[in-house]
């Protein structure tokens, strides 16, 4: 569902969907967007997946999260798109059973 990338134009800002797979630096997210292509000779369905770095200004994203990043100007060496906005936050499964027992 929302693993499959998804990039539609804005103008000329381009977004994709994703999973954060790391928030541990300051205003900054990892994003990791699977792409799904069919292979052109055989047809088969296949998955590749990329990260990228996304400015997260408030730090609001956090591991696990579905969000929907944007591209904007180049911020850092690696930093070339923007946390737009939380798709879907993370259930937290730990807290979760650290209260029942």
């Amino acid at each position: 569902m929302a693993e499959t990338a998804t990039a539609k134009k804005t103008g000329s800002r381009s977004t994709k969907i994703g999973r954060v797979v790391s928030a541990k630096m300051s205003k900054t997210i990892v994003v990791q967007v699977i792409m799904k292509k069919a292979h052109p000779l055989y047809r088969r369905v296949v998955a590749k997946s990329k990260k990228f770095y996304a400015h997260d200004e408030n730090n609001t994203a956090h591991v696990g999260d579905f969000v929907e990043i944007e591209e904007t100007r180049p911020m850092s060496k690696l930093k070339r798109w923007r946390l737009k906005n939380i798709i879907q936050k993370a259930k937290l499964v730990g807290e979760e059973q650290q209260a029942g027992v």
